[in-house]
Formats: C-alpha cells, structure tokens, sequence
C-alpha cells in the first residue's frame, strides 16, 4: 500500500517542524503538512484559558480537556479525509497521552496507510532549543521529551539529539512506498 499520510510524534522542541519542512523538499511528490500547533492556533482564545479547553502551566505541564478533545477529533477527522480524497499529508503531533493519543489517530485513520515516526531528542538538548527559540513556555520540552512516546508503536524512530533535520527526514523518505 502507498503510503498517504505520515505522522512525526515527540515532544516539544525535539525538531519534528524543522523535520516536516525537510520532507516536504526531499519528498518527490507534493506533501501537504499540518501540526497540532496550528490546531491550538486556529481555535478560540478562551479554550487556551478553560479546564476544557488546552492548558498551558507556568511550569511546562500541559493539560486537555473535553471541549479541546472534540475539536481535536474534528481535525483529525478532516486531515484524514484530505489523505483519503488523495492528497498526501505530514502531521507534527505531540502525543501527550501517549498511546492513548495514537489510539485517536488509529480511530479516524481506519485502513489507510501511515508511516508512523517517533522523533526523539534527549531532554536537556530539547530544552536548549526551547530557550534559544523564546517562544515556548520553559519546561515543556523536559516534561514531554519521554512521556510522548510512552506505549507509542512507531515503523521508525529518528533522534534529532545529534543528528540534522534533512537527514532525518531523508531517513523517513526513504520509508515511504
């Protein structure tokens, strides 16, 4: 099966954006990308403020409620039917429940293939990157770099620890039929 979609999971700062927009140039085919990031902006000012919405704790700590679940199910839903109605897509996830968060993808999924990819980076390099970037909350990074991929079952896994976003994503095409 040829693959459709291809979806990058790991923590804040790992490296999965600069991933993505490498695919996209490496790729021979054209690959739409869209991050759960984008998700969070494109959705009201208060659910970032509501316990059922998204969220952010001074320390890092990130927290989900009923009313962010259902838009995010929404979104997936329409993702996956971009990739069903034939375009090929790359999503940046950040899976804060772990296998439970792979569960939801596998729920709208159903049959269609997926390259699933693990993007590891240890969690002091992370953090680096979160300062030098200025515009996470301190304390993301660490807190997510080992959680995300906790029961999470990937087709391959990449470390951006010491290794480049292209070739990485030059790994991960190589992955995809």
């Amino acid at each position: 099966m040829t693959t459709r979609m291809i979806i990058l999971n790991g923590g804040s700062s790992s490296g999965k954006s600069g991933i993505v927009r490498c695919l996209q140039a490496v790729l021979p085919d054209p690959w739409l990308a869209f991050g759960v990031d984008s998700l969070i902006d494109a959705m009201p000012a208060r659910i970032q403020t509501s316990d059922e919405g998204i969220e952010f704790a001074t320390d890092g700590g990130v927290s989900v409620g009923a009313d962010f679940r259902a838009l995010e199910a929404a979104w997936m839903e329409g993702v996956v039917a971009m990739a069903r109605a034939g375009a090929k897509v790359i999503v940046d996830d950040v899976f804060l429940g772990g296998a439970a968060s792979q569960r939801r993808w596998q729920k709208a999924l159903g049959e269609l293939a997926v390259l699933w990819v693990g993007v590891r980076c240890e969690g002091a390099v992370a953090a680096a990157r979160e300062v030098a970037r200025g515009d996470r909350i301190q304390g993301m990074a660490g807190k997510q770099a080992r959680v995300v991929h906790e029961g999470v079952t990937y087709d391959l896994e990449v470390d951006t620890t010491h290794t480049e976003s292209l070739d990485c994503a030059r790994t991960i095409a190589a992955h995809t039929s």
